[in-house]
């Protein structure tokens, strides 16, 4: 599998703004440099991307709806960004002060020269909400009706539903449990085996803050579900589920701690490999401080 070179979550240092030389606009690669910030390995709120950009969050959130930056949402619908973000929000700044730019003009000019990096190169996530509208309504059941039987509120799943909010997978498995159908359906993939599959095909799906599922393979035929799973620093399953089947997992890059029914913990780094059966009550997280990239199976494709 070929992995990509920028990882989905942030990179751990920031990076140097452009460079005027005798009036001509340079744009240089990424420098590592050393920082105190204790935040340097998280996320960041609003209020701090804004002090250290020098804009108004305001600004922050114009420049997020012409698709400069697309930071993660909360649970509770905040904003989180990376230092990817502010990378490149500070060269935004740099071009709207020291050039006069607007907004539009900067993020073309990021996009022309490929300094956007979720722009274009990662396959635009799913959005599970509607089709979990479109199953509650085929039901005939009330928003009240699904949360009390899948231990939500309503006012989340009226969010998820909308796309206003992500679940997480532990979440996700229940509502599909409750609807009669597995995970691999909220993908919208086709009955068809697609055979070979670019990574701009992927179908993709967040699964809460931090945690991006991209299905490798599909078809109605198809005998096992292969994922390349993208966790960020701290983020995980949520709470612990089970379904039938078995799990092989890779790990590709990064650290996964993986604890099975009656507490059995597993911590699983670089090269790593590890099966179980799927009926085993199971958690994960990514307890390191970077992103954690694991090819995961499950078989038959039940969950």
């Amino acid at each position: 599998m070929q992995l990509p070179e920028k990882p989905y979550y942030n990179p751990r240092t920031l990076e140097e703004g452009p460079k005027v030389v005798k009036g001509k606009l340079i744009l240089r690669p990424s420098q590592k440099r050393a920082t105190k910030s204790p935040r340097v390995q998280g996320y960041l709120r609003i209020s701090d991307v804004a002090r250290i950009v020098g804009v108004s969050p305001s600004i922050l959130r114009s420049w997020e709806n012409l698709g400069l930056v697309a930071p993660t949402r909360t649970d509770s619908r905040y904003r989180i960004y990376t230092h990817a973000d502010v990378r490149i929000l500070k060269r935004a700044q740099f071009f709207r002060r020291a050039r006069g730019m607007n907004a539009p003009a900067i993020v073309h000019l990021l996009k022309t020269h490929k300094l956007l990096p979720h722009a274009g190169q990662r396959p635009k996530a799913s959005a599970a909400g509607p089709r979990l509208r479109r199953l509650r309504l085929q039901r005939k059941a009330s928003l009240s009706q699904v949360a009390r039987a899948t231990d939500v509120s309503v006012g989340f799943l009226s969010a998820v539903e909308r796309s206003q909010m992500t679940a997480s997978v532990a979440t996700l498995r229940r509502l599909a449990r409750f609807y009669h159908v597995n995970i691999l359906s909220l993908f919208n993939p086709s009955d068809v085996n697609p055979g070979r599959v670019k990574p701009a095909d992927r179908k993709v799906l967040e699964a809460g803050p931090g945690v991006r599922m991209e299905l490798l393979s599909w078809g109605n035929a198809a005998m096992m579900e292969p994922h390349l799973f993208r966790i960020a620093p701290s983020a995980g399953s949520g709470e612990s589920y089970a379904h039938d089947g078995e799990e092989f997992l890779y790990i590709l890059r990064g650290t996964l701690e993986i604890v099975l029914e009656g507490g059995e913990k597993h911590r699983l780094e670089d090269g790593d490999s590890f099966y179980f059966e799927s009926s085993n009550e199971h958690h994960w997280k990514n307890p390191g401080k970077k992103e954690t990239l694991v090819l995961w199976i499950n078989t038959p494709p039940t969950f």
